[in-house]
């Protein structure tokens, strides 16, 4: 059981990879925030992939709930900082 949740680990790396290629050479803005949104999300999942793994479920959503607060955070703020400035997306 611990080699299909390795393997479905590096599957969703290799989703992030793709990922981080759209962050960096989208056409727009809105491209890049919505890449950087979804690669959080995919690493939550991946966090949660490797607690499977590891037989440490409890201790790995702990640390992806904390991952996913960040992501979100995050991304208020680079939208409040987009509306202060005035730009549209």
């Amino acid at each position: 059981m611990s080699d299909f949740f390795t393997s479905l680990c590096f599957v969703i790396i290799l989703y992030i990879l793709f990922l981080l290629y759209r962050a960096l050479r989208g056409p727009t803005l809105f491209d890049r925030l919505l890449a950087v949104g979804t690669m959080g999300t995919k690493t939550v999942v991946l966090i949660c992939l490797l607690g499977f793994a590891y037989g440490r479920i409890d201790m790995f959503v702990d640390i992806a709930i904390g991952y996913a607060l960040l992501n979100f955070i995050g991304t208020i703020a680079f939208a409040k900082y987009l509306e202060r400035r005035g730009s549209s997306i």
